[in-house]
């Protein structure tokens, strides 16, 4: 059975206009070609490295890979990647 924060998020979404990251809490990701990579709504970092960033979100992972990674800003539920990004996936938690 869903749970009520499920079957009310869509709703909530489509009826009052919300943005639909924040109400199914759900990572926002903006990239800027391959060298800039701004998420929000992340639950943490997991891995860090020159080559790979992995967070952790409510539905699994996000894995950025690429080359030259540089945190330049790491707040609790943002980060700012700079670096030559190559690959980013989504992993099932």
């Amino acid at each position: 059975m869903k749970s009520l924060h499920q079957r009310i998020g869509p709703w909530l979404t489509k009826y009052l206009a919300l943005p639909s990251d924040v109400i199914l809490e759900l990572p926002r990701i903006t990239m800027i070609g391959q060298i800039h990579v701004y998420i929000e709504n992340h639950q943490g970092l997991v891995t860090y490295s020159e080559t790979e960033l992995k967070l952790k979100t409510k539905k699994g992972f996000i894995q950025i890979l690429g080359s030259s990674f540089v945190l330049k800003t790491m707040l609790p539920e943002e980060i700012l990647l700079e670096g030559t990004i190559t690959e980013v996936k989504f992993l099932p938690g």
